[in-house]
């Protein structure tokens, strides 16, 4: 089955994207970017967007492409009808975290709150056996401190010769797979080295919460749902496994709404991703709503809550906060957002008429390859830009926003929005759980171990390109 998105010669068949974006004449496609003849093809002709390219499986290698078919409904099922059997030495504790840009979905498809969403999720997944249900919004506390962290060292080490400037962010999968397989170096070096959320999470369901439940890694099966299908890949990604364990921080990664995934590997025919509305559709169990744990024994998540950014995980407005109030002393209640052109927008901090602050948010594949030739040119202007593969950022994810003819949603995406505009926002330092955590878990703000645990590295073409056989 050929994918309707990628642009490889064995997938012939192209598509436009749902807002007809063309390609900017001043960005190169990434084959020219790297000097190469074409193997990419015409991205202007394409007219792709970065996510689904990256969620189709033609850059994928053999193994890779079955663990990728192994990350769905039956996978989750497997463990769930394994724990109703009688060797208890194969039984698994399920966990299940549930990133906060999915729950809009839930909420417009019930047409409830979102937090009569996330109990009716919750209830529906423990009437099925799964032990535990998360939020993640806690993980994305630490991938957000860790970042304000980074940009601000950042700042201070910046100057013409080693130029440490402009950071981007690192939490959008997409993003990350593209930089790391296609651009590289110089671009790699900029990347935020702050985990992201679901890395995050990872760490604290097999290594925080195993310990306290005197559990190893190894007997806890995590799922994330996600709202998009590039999760699923990062899931697999290399080096992301917890702190101190070999187990893989998310072992499934399913999303909100069911889709195909098309994989043309040997013996292995195109798997349904039997995602969780799906699920709940199929089901006719009789449920009842239940509250979200949490990883602090019997309390419970009472309201869901959210960061500060549109529709992610707001790395953006926090990171400019925390920059103008540590840099240069200034209180910034409000973040004003100036749109520049579609899916790019631009914040700065200005005093006496001068910027000292220039921050952006660069969404979809069109703005991400100007920023790089910018970047490249030495032209990019910015501090910092939160970069995400999917125009409109992650509510427009391929997991949740798509209708079955593979076209955005319009009219369901911006519901969703209205919806996770009304979740009540939550500055991750006012937690005091996390505090805690970085005491009790991660020993000091700035120990080695927090380092090790929140942080990684990134890879560039030349190290994985002849072990992945990509033919970009």
């Amino acid at each position: 089955m050929k994918c309707e998105h990628c642009t490889r010669k064995e997938c012939s068949k192209k598509t436009k994207t749902d807002d007809e974006e063309n390609v900017s004449d001043e960005a190169p496609s990434p084959a020219q970017e790297n000097g190469e003849k074409g193997e990419f093809h015409k991205l202007a002709d394409a007219k792709i967007f970065l996510s689904d390219c990256l969620a189709c499986d033609s850059c994928l290698t053999a193994e890779e492409g079955l663990q990728l078919s192994q990350q769905n409904a039956k996978d989750f099922f497997r463990v769930l009808n394994l724990n109703k059997k009688c060797d208890t030495s194969k039984h698994k504790v399920l966990v299940v975290s549930v990133c906060p840009q999915s729950l809009p979905y839930f909420a417009a498809k019930f047409n409830v709150s979102v937090t009569d969403a996330s109990r009716r999720l919750c209830g529906f997944l423990k009437s099925l056996g799964v032990h535990y249900v998360f939020d993640t919004t806690i993980a994305a506390d630490f991938s957000i401190l860790e970042s304000q962290k980074e940009f601000v060292r950042r700042y201070h080490q910046h100057s013409e010769e080693a130029r440490a400037l402009p950071m981007l962010t690192s939490a959008c999968p997409g993003w990350v797979r593209y930089a790391e397989r296609v651009l590289g170096r110089p671009v790699t070096p900029h990347l935020c080295t702050a985990k992201s959320p679901q890395q995050v999470m990872g760490s604290l369901v097999k290594d925080y919460f195993a310990r306290q439940q005197n559990l190893s890694p190894e007997k806890i099966f995590h799922v994330i749902v996600a709202p998009c299908y590039d999760r699923k890949l990062e899931a697999l990604r290399e080096g992301l496994s917890s702190a101190s364990h070999s187990s893989r921080g998310a072992d499934c990664v399913l999303t909100g709404v069911g889709h195909w995934w098309p994989l043309t590997l040997p013996h292995t025919a195109c798997l349904p991703v039997g995602e969780v509305a799906q699920i709940m559709e199929q089901s006719d169990l009789s449920v009842q709503d239940a509250t979200v744990d949490t990883l602090f024994g019997d309390l419970k998540e009472e309201k869901v809550t959210r960061h500060d950014g549109a529709s992610s995980d707001g790395h953006l407005a926090q990171v400019f906060r925390h920059a103008a109030k540590e840099l240069f002393n200034e209180d910034v209640e409000e973040v004003t957002y100036r749109a520049r052109r579609c899916d790019f927008q631009e914040v700065t901090l200005e005093k006496n008429g001068e910027v000292l602050l220039r921050f952006a948010a660069a969404y979809g594949f069109r703005n991400i390859q100007n920023m790089i030739l910018k970047l490249k040119k030495g032209a990019l202007p910015y501090h910092f830009v939160e970069v995400l593969a999917c125009p409109g950022g992650c509510l427009n994810g391929r997991g949740q926003a798509q209708s079955r003819d593979g076209r955005v949603d319009k009219a369901l995406l911006q519901q969703m929005e209205g919806i996770y505009s009304d979740i009540p926002v939550r500055p991750p330092e006012t937690s005091a759980h996390v505090q805690e955590l970085y005491q009790q878990w991660l020993e000091g703000l700035d120990s080695p171990k927090a380092q090790e645990t929140l942080h990684t590295r990134f890879s560039s073409p030349e190290l994985c390109a002849h072990d992945l056989d990509i033919r970009w």
